[in-house]
């Protein structure tokens, strides 16, 4: 700070002095007006100079009476901070009680909504679970002999009620996940058996889209430690994510590779079209799709990723996505091996 600058003093913080001793009625309006009018010259001399320096010199004021004014008008300005302060920190409580407030509710608002959500999915469940079983009695002929057609267009509605178990299943998974209701057994799961039958049930659907499936499973892969029936639904939803993605002709590799002596690292690698890199922190948000064009191409919620993270971070453990664009995406994740 340069050194040139006036030492900053008690009357410096008190701008209008002036105007306070003419109320005081210790300085007539005149003799004030006097006084300014000579500081103002002392200031074009280059002199800093203060407006009770100026009623000194000119016998209007003695220090003593300058000093209690400038003591009582920095009493009365802390006594205006002090109140400012005690406003600013009462405005402060009630908006942060407000802000409290409104968290309380949009939670009990969440969980209503998870109630439903979950309420209305086990009421479409009992319905759904009678469709299935007059189809399958239909597919099977149990109720009498059907044509070819019919059997075609019997096996589209099983394939098409299948596809609505599995989402209501979803909601009912998020629903729980949301209200911190979904537990994990862990034990002491065979990962590359969970692995290699997810591989193989995803081949049919594989085929279909012409993506090929391959699944790299080391001999000796040791278990780990994990929920076996919620990891395998992790495995079969990321290779189900990955089919969706990835155009005929390519392929989706599910791998594990073990890690120093602790860890198993499972990741699902697909060529498939891949998610900008400005996107790739939304793709695990619930009921997220990049663009709406995508969920009527490809289908689904978009909340197949997002239960995804959460079942893995309730292993403790993290997901990791890397992506280009037009290229593919990796997706891989630890977990804790089990030595015996």
């Amino acid at each position: 700070m340069p050194n040139n600058l006036p030492k900053l003093t008690p009357e410096m913080l008190i701008p209008r002095m002036g105007e306070y001793i003419v109320q005081k009625g210790m300085v007539s309006e005149a003799n004030l007006q006097k006084a300014l009018a000579y500081q103002q010259e002392q200031i074009k001399q280059g002199k800093p100079f203060l407006l009770g320096q100026a009623l000194m010199e000119l016998n209007m004021l003695d220090r003593d009476t300058l000093d209690q004014v400038v003591t009582e008008q920095l009493i009365q300005l802390r006594s205006a901070l002090q109140s400012s302060h005690r406003n600013l920190e009462q405005r402060v409580k009630e908006r942060t009680s407000d802000l409290n407030e409104a968290l309380q509710r949009l939670s009990e608002l969440s969980k209503m909504k998870a109630n439903f959500v979950a309420n209305i999915s086990h009421e479409l469940r009992t319905p759904l679970t009678h469709v299935k079983g007059y189809l399958e009695l239909l597919v099977t002929e149990s109720l009498g002999p059907i044509s070819e057609d019919q059997r075609r267009a019997l096996l589209v509605s099983q394939r098409a009620t299948t596809k609505l178990e599995s989402l209501i299943e979803d909601i009912i998974m998020f629903s729980l996940a949301s209200r911190g209701e979904m537990s994990m057994k862990l034990d002491n799961a065979d990962i590359g058996r969970i692995v290699s039958l997810a591989a193989k049930s995803a081949l049919s659907k594989a085929e279909e889209r012409g993506v090929q499936i391959i699944a790299v499973v080391p001999e000796n892969i040791p278990a780990v430690q994990a929920d076996p029936e919620k990891i395998g639904w992790v495995v079969n939803q990321l290779l189900d994510n990955g089919i969706k993605f990835t155009p005929a002709g390519g392929s989706v590799v599910i791998a594990l590779k073990e890690e120093g002596d602790n860890l198993v690292i499972l990741s699902v690698t697909d060529t498939g079209i891949g998610i900008p890199s400005s996107r790739l922190s939304e793709v695990f948000e619930p009921f997220h799709q990049l663009d709406a064009s995508s969920t009527r191409h490809f289908g689904g919620t978009g909340l197949g990723l997002a239960l995804v993270r959460q079942i893995v971070e309730g292993h403790g453990s993290l997901l990791d996505i890397q992506s280009v664009e037009g290229k593919g995406s990796t997706i891989k994740f630890p977990l804790l091996a089990v030595r015996e």
